[in-house]
């Protein structure tokens, strides 16, 4: 400690480069600092250290992060924690550029495995950025003795040992993720593949705020028809609506809050943190937002099942094209989640291709089967559902044709839910089995296309310059001389995700990249490493800004490499 004060009057007004000097370890009392990467100027990237102290003093209790659901809920709380402290502790603006700002990376309203905060039996460690501070462009010493010797202890007792914590919110925060993970074993176990609690806030604060909204908004009810109460292992009985696997339709006027309800689901496969609205709101781990998507790359995809017979014969079995439509988009991003195990598909007819989801009878009347190449997907998602185990649920206002393939109808009216299935039925039209004799032939869904990825586009190296894997957004990756752009991907929810899979494609390339392999093992790979190994398997340097992602979100990422991406 006192040497780091010495390192650091020495360098006052110096050049500001002269901080690298600082790179290494110092010791404190309760903790050891190591800088690992010092920046060269205050308005570059700012610089990394990471804080370890004995676990024995840090004094967290095994039972917080015996399991991995525990320790990652633990080592989330510890992270917005960091954060509240240095909200507390910090002055933050020292001078030019960032200097005076310390930062961790956990945010948001969803509970990811991070590298941000490590807990295990030796020790707790938390990575932040630090902006060192500069008079113009020379070294501030006297403040970065103020930030680096007063601020960052400050910080580091607040957050860091547990007889400063508020032991009930500790414990209610694990508990609540805890509670999370066992709703979703209970999905399994019942055959649902949601559930919403009653009580859960659903509508956010806006259009960019993912907080929940705090005026006006309606608590969920379930209708007691679909209604189940589920036993968590902390939180007790709970009351809900579970829906169940088939075809569920989510109706209603404009306004109503069907999307509202939907785009709860699609968060629903990540956890929330307490005081969220929707930390009782959970999916099948594996459902995937399908959406039309125009423009997007798409390379040897088998969209036969939804599109053949296209003009002047071109091949739908290995698919390709730099600039998809958007039927053909949707269908492709269907047989993407196919590929990648999904179970469940969410479907908002606002964001997909009309003529993809259904043609009514005048139209085909007009245009004939022989003349049309797109197979609706009205017409082959209870064959999804009955013979390979893949349900929907699908937001639907302006079409009453897919009630005669539904299984649940849920209108949702000024917010609230009510259960409309025999009403619905009652509109219905008889039609026959998806597999009846008369029925036209349908290419199948399986076996997909073993599609593999060409090395080359994988290689981040810019021709002769040096790898670049980087992100300027959560959904824009850089990577090589590929942007990559992911703004389709709409459970990609977190910029550490899209660090990560830009680094978990060169592993996965270096690793995993073999013809003796498929595209989408390979990928299941990298993602066990990371949830054996920690995310820092895949960083050629320590950093504390990755999240994990899940399989289908790093395919995504592949499956938009724009050129000469896979062969």
């Amino acid at each position: 400690m006192e040497s780091l004060r010495k390192k650091l009057l020495a360098l006052d007004t110096k050049s500001y480069k002269a901080y690298k000097t600082l790179s290494g370890i110092y010791h404190f009392p309760n903790f050891i600092l190591s800088i690992d990467h010092v920046q060269g100027d205050p308005f570059a990237t700012p610089s990394r250290i990471s804080i370890r102290m004995d676990a024995n003093h840090a004094g967290f209790p095994y039972a917080l992060w015996q399991t991995t659901s525990r320790r990652i809920a633990l080592e989330d709380y510890i992270g917005r924690g960091v954060k509240q402290a240095i909200d507390q502790h910090v002055k933050g603006q020292r001078g030019s550029g960032g200097s005076g700002e310390f930062a961790i990376s956990v945010n948001g309203q969803q509970v990811l495995m991070r590298n941000a905060v490590t807990v295990n039996d030796q020790f707790v460690e938390i990575r932040l950025t630090i902006g060192l501070p500069a008079h113009g462009r020379r070294a501030a010493g006297h403040e970065a003795i103020a930030m680096m010797l007063e601020e960052l202890p400050g910080v580091v007792d607040t957050a860091l040992c547990y007889h400063h914590l508020d032991e009930a919110r500790v414990l209610r925060h694990i508990q609540s993720i805890e509670d999370q993970d066992a709703l979703r074993v209970w999905l399994h176990q019942s055959g649902h593949a949601a559930f919403i609690a009653d009580g859960a806030i659903l509508p956010r604060a806006s259009g960019v705020d993912d907080r929940p909204l705090r005026t006006d908004a309606l608590a969920f009810c379930a209708p007691e028809s679909l209604a189940h109460t589920v036993n968590l292992p902390n939180g007790g009985s709970l009351r809900g609506l579970a829906i169940p696997l088939g075809i569920t339709l989510i109706v209603g006027g404009g306004f109503h809050g069907k999307s509202t309800l939907l785009q709860a689901l699609e968060c629903g496969v990540y956890n929330h943190i307490p005081d969220d609205g929707r930390e009782r709101v959970v999916c099948v781990d594996n459902a995937v937002k399908i959406r039309a998507e125009d423009n997007r790359a798409i390379t040897r995809v088998n969209i036969s099942p939804f599109i053949d017979k296209l003009p002047f014969g071109r091949d739908t079995v290995e698919f390709s094209t730099q600039n998809a439509s958007g039927s053909t988009s949707q269908a492709a991003n269907i047989i993407e989640a196919l590929e990648c195990g999904s179970q469940l598909l969410l479907i908002d007819e606002d964001t997909s291709a009309t003529n993809f989801m259904i043609r009514d009878e005048r139209m085909q009347a007009l245009v004939s089967s022989d003349k049309e190449p797109i197979t609706p997907f009205i017409h082959r998602v209870r064959e999804l559902y009955e013979d390979y185990g893949v349900s929907s649920v699908i937001v639907m206002g302006g079409s009453g044709d897919y009630f005669d393939v539904a299984d649940t109808v849920i209108m949702m009216e000024a917010y609230e839910p009510r259960d409309v299935t025999s009403a619905a039925k009652a509109l219905a039209f008889p039609t026959k089995p998806y597999n009846h004799p008369d029925r036209p032939f349908y290419p199948p869904f399986y076996p997909p296309t073993k599609r593999h990825p060409d090395a080359g586009a994988l290689n981040p190296a810019r021709g002769q310059r040096a790898i670049k894997i980087t992100n300027r957004s959560t959904h824009e990756l850089l990577y090589g001389e590929h942007s990559i752009d992911l703004s389709g991907v709409e459970q990609l929810i977190n910029i550490g995700q899209t660090r990560s899979i830009g680094l978990m494609i060169h592993y996965y390339s270096q690793h995993h990249s073999t013809p003796d392999d498929t595209f989408i093992n390979g990928l299941k790979k990298v993602i066990h490493h990371a949830e054996q190994h920690g995310l820092d398997a895949f960083s050629p340097y320590k950093v504390g800004n990755l999240a994990l992602p899940r399989l289908h979100e790093l395919a995504a990422a592949i499956n938009r490499i724009r050129k000469g991406q896979q062969q």
